[in-house]
Parts: C-alpha cells; structure tokens; sequence
C-alpha cells in the first residue's frame, strides 16, 4: 500500500490553485468532475502522491458540508490498495466502520470506498484501487 493522494476542502479550486501552482510550482495535470460525489476535482502530483483539491459542485455535496462545518483543509486521505474488494471484506470482518460497503467510481475512474473516521482516530480513509 501507498498513499495515493491527500484531499483538501476548497471552496474554490482556481482560488486554491493560485497557492498551490504560483507559490509552490506544482502542475494541476488533471481536473474533472465527479458527478457521484458532486465535486469538481484538480489533481496535482508532488512527488510518488498527489495532492487532490476538492470543490463543491453543488449544496448537498459532502464537501459543501465539510466546509461549512470546518471551512476549507484536508478532508481526507487515500490509501491505494491493490484489491478494493478484499480489503472491504477484511475490514468488514474486523468490525470496521465502512461507509461505502461496496466501491464506486471515484475521480479518474478508480474504484473507491470511505472508511468511517470513528473507525480510524478521526481520520475519513479512502481506499483507492487504480485501473490497471
């Protein structure tokens, strides 16, 4: 395993980029929109990870949520797994919180899943399996 990325809350991505590309030179390589979780995305790689900005797309997104109660800041973090399924099974027979029991599709078409942060000391975990 590996840390595929760090999510930051931003209630703006350009405003957010202007920090991240101007004063630290890193490269947005990718930007898209993620229907499922009504988020607008920018992915910037810095060194084996990235650094995945998130803008709301909509009130009802859980980014809109997270800002309003916390403001903007790292939402969570992304541990690439090398098999969703499994690792969902196995932290299912250990009594783990998940909130997704099953993946999806997340930002560029990879499947993920979220840990409850009840079951990891406060932190929102997402596991990432990366198309092959």
């Amino acid at each position: 395993m590996k840390i595929n990325h760090l999510g930051i809350a931003t209630k703006g991505i350009d405003e957010a980029l202007d920090f991240w590309e101007e004063a630290l030179g890193l490269k947005n390589v990718h930007t898209e929109i993620v229907e499922d979780q009504k988020v607008k995305v920018a992915m910037l790689p810095i060194g084996e990870t990235r650094i995945e900005l998130l803008e709301p797309i909509s009130d009802d997104s859980p980014i809109s949520k997270f800002l309003e109660k916390r403001g903007g800041g790292i939402h969570h973090i992304a541990i690439e797994v090398e098999n969703i399924h499994e690792c969902l099974e196995k932290l299912k027979q250990k009594g783990v919180r998940l909130i997704d029991e099953q993946p999806r599709i997340g930002a560029d078409d990879c499947l993920i899943a979220f840990v409850h942060p009840h079951s990891t000391n406060g932190v929102l975990l997402e596991l990432v399996q990366t198309k092959k």
